[in-house]
């Protein structure tokens, strides 16, 4: 018996791994994820599919219920695969799946994934780094577990960039927090479905952008390299 934590990439099918592939092509039960991209679920043509998706305010899984599916699913079947979206350990809570998992003795394999957090800039040209503009990058989750006893996101990064995963619902409370330790007029951009046919791209500044239309999902991205992106979509205007 054996689980693997496996990362589907940020929503474009194309951009999940070839070790993905073949750990779905092996496996007798899949459990996935609301935004592991259902296309994918065809290289485990056959297998029993079990869906945990969870979104804002709609969880159909709590976690604790989804650690015990994975313990119960790895201890009766030869191949599982914990379908992610992204990569299991960015905001996945792969760690604790893991954890639940080894504790009940069930071996864990772990295939990572394409983080969205650097894999959605790259496709559309916003390079997260950027020799001589950024040189650091910080990603921090949006929407910090209501039940922690403390925050421990305090939004005072050193940082040149920030890129911020599940943020569209705290957007406008995030942006007040960061603009007491950045400049109002730091440029903001927002990519909403990336990687996806219905992709769409929305920029602006700390001070503005949560008044602008934006839905989930989507990240944003926060510092200087936003203006490397639009200088880059110049260029590529004049082509």
């Amino acid at each position: 018996m054996v689980v693997y934590l496996v990362g589907a990439g940020p929503g474009d099918p194309d951009l999940v791994t070839l070790k993905a592939i073949k750990a779905l092509e092996m496996a007798d039960v899949v459990v996935y994820d609301r935004l592991a991209n259902e296309e994918i679920l065809k290289y485990a043509n056959g297998s029993e599919m079990i869906y945990v998706g969870k979104r804002a305010g709609a969880h159909s899984k709590k976690q604790e219920e989804i650690n015990e599916i994975l313990i119960e699913q790895g201890k009766k079947h030869d191949t599982v695969v914990r379908l992610k979206g992204g990569d299991p350990f960015v905001f996945g809570r792969g760690g604790e799946e893991m954890m639940a998992l080894l504790g009940e003795g069930i071996p864990v394999e772990l295939v990572p994934g394409v983080t969205s957090a650097i894999g959605v800039p790259t496709t559309v040209g916003l390079p997260v780094t950027h020799r001589g503009v950024a040189t650091s990058l910080t990603v921090v989750t949006g929407h910090e577990d209501p039940t922690k006893k403390e925050k421990q996101v305090q939004w005072n990064y050193n940082t040149d960039t920030i890129v911020i995963l599940m943020g569209v619902g705290h957007l406008e409370e995030n942006m007040r927090e960061i603009k007491k330790h950045k400049d109002p007029q730091t440029p903001v951009c927002v990519i909403e479905n990336g990687t996806m046919p219905d992709e769409r791209i929305i920029t602006g500044t700390l001070e503005n952008i949560a008044q602008k239309d934006i839905n989930p999902p989507a990240l944003v991205i926060i510092g200087p390299v936003v203006d490397v992106f639009k200088s880059i979509k110049k260029l590529e205007d004049k082509l």
